[in-house]
């Protein structure tokens, strides 16, 4: 899979990060404009190269979801956080409110691997430290063996992030993404033993959510956009069905319009999904 690399470094005070995005700072910001070949959105960044990175084909419990800043069950969501910036090589990272104060070091040398970036303007990409493994600002081949040395592969060998897959990804990549995240579940890793996603979820209030249920976080945000409306549960699968997501059964080959065709409700209370996540291929927003 032909990806653009770009050579720089992380640097995490004064932001928020959280167990899949990050920022990252280009050696060179003008590299951020070959992005996609310069067709599609542009990946924003500040003057001296500095972009928000969406860690691509996983997706960590909420820290911090929306306006009102709703939150999943911490302990997991910390965890996933806290793993990224160790992975990284930051130690003695400060927090407050969620905002990192102080780090040791400031800043630590790695690398991106992308082929885009998403409707926020953050660059969806593969995160690598230490040395690139070829020259900033032109394309590599990224197969298995590359994927296994990032950090979106390693948090999913933790068991503390759900792989979340959308078109763009090669099958190669996220066959090996699947490997991994099957492993960490079966080894009872991370966030696996405490997951309701397919099991079911009893949705007494926002509680729940933020408190309680281990959920798959693309349900978690649909749930609570939802539950701001005030209606009963049992009419959430027609609200999935008007939010429209696009995505695709890997098992069935089924293409489907609403995460409704995969989630069902009962007793008024429950809410489970269908099918695991990994079986779940997103078209590209």
């Amino acid at each position: 899979m032909p990806m653009l690399l770009i050579k720089g470094f992380y640097e995490v005070k004064g932001s928020q990060p959280d167990g899949d995005t990050v920022h990252f700072t280009a050696d060179d910001p003008a590299q951020w404009s070959l992005v996609g070949g310069g067709l599609g959105r542009a990946v924003e960044h500040t003057a001296a190269g500095r972009a928000s990175l969406r860690l691509d084909a996983i997706d960590a419990l909420e820290t911090h979801y929306g306006p009102n800043r709703v939150h999943q069950p911490l302990q997991f969501a910390h965890a996933a956080r806290d793993e990224l910036l160790s992975w990284l090589g930051f130690t003695d990272v400060q927090h407050a409110d969620e905002s990192v104060t102080a780090t040791t070091p400031e800043q630590v040398p790695g690398f991106v691997l992308t082929r885009g970036s998403d409707v926020h303007g953050r660059c969806i990409a593969l995160a690598g430290r230490g040395t690139p493994p070829g020259d900033s600002g032109l394309e590599m081949d990224v197969d298995a063996a590359v994927l296994r040395t990032t950090l979106n592969h390693h948090m999913v060998t933790t068991g503390l992030v759900y792989p979340t897959f959308y078109r763009s990804l090669f099958t190669s990549l996220r066959v090996e993404l699947t490997t991994a995240a099957t492993e960490a579940r079966e080894a009872g890793r991370g966030l696996w033993p405490a997951d309701v996603t397919t099991t079911g979820a009893k949705i007494t209030g926002l509680s729940t959510l933020t408190d309680e249920a281990v959920l798959l976080p693309k349900l978690f945000r649909r749930l609570v956009d939802y539950l701001k409306l005030d209606m009963p549960l049992a009419a959430f699968p027609a609200f999935l069905a008007g939010v429209g997501d696009r995505f695709s059964i890997l098992s069935t080959g089924e293409r489907c319009v609403g995460l409704h065709r995969v989630v069902e409700t009962s007793n008024g209370q429950t809410v489970r999904m269908t099918h695991p996540c990994e079986d779940l291929l997103f078209e590209d927003s």
